[in-house]
């Protein structure tokens, strides 16, 4: 589907693929305390840990959609998407500085921590 596509994706550029109604899953990697802290609209909670149990899941929505994978700052999703990568989805990006870099420079509602 997006063969090719770059491992990261900027916040700025993810924004823009949302604002325009484009077909991307925003995956949460982070864990239940940190997504009761911060949370974007819309994306599906799959702690990192989980992320092998819900393969399946995962395989099925790439077939639709772009993952957008993201965490805190963005080490945790870039090390998901790899491994993802290696089970043979390719249409997954990480969010380049994670939830952070979101609150931070596109929407300063979403809490800090």
């Amino acid at each position: 589907m997006h063969s090719g596509c770059q491992i990261e994706i900027s916040v700025e550029d993810v924004r823009l693929q949302v604002a325009r109604g484009e077909s991307v899953a925003l995956i949460d990697v982070r864990e239940p305390d940190e997504y009761a802290l911060a949370r974007l609209d819309g994306a599906t909670l799959i702690p990192m840990a989980t992320v092998p149990q819900r393969l399946p899941f995962l395989e099925g929505l790439s077939d639709e959609k772009m993952l957008i994978v993201f965490c805190h700052h963005g080490v945790r999703s870039l090390h998901v998407v790899n491994w993802l990568r290696g089970q043979g989805i390719e249409n997954a990006q990480s969010m380049q500085g994670g939830i952070d870099a979101w609150s931070r420079l596109i929407d300063p509602s979403v809490p800090r921590y």
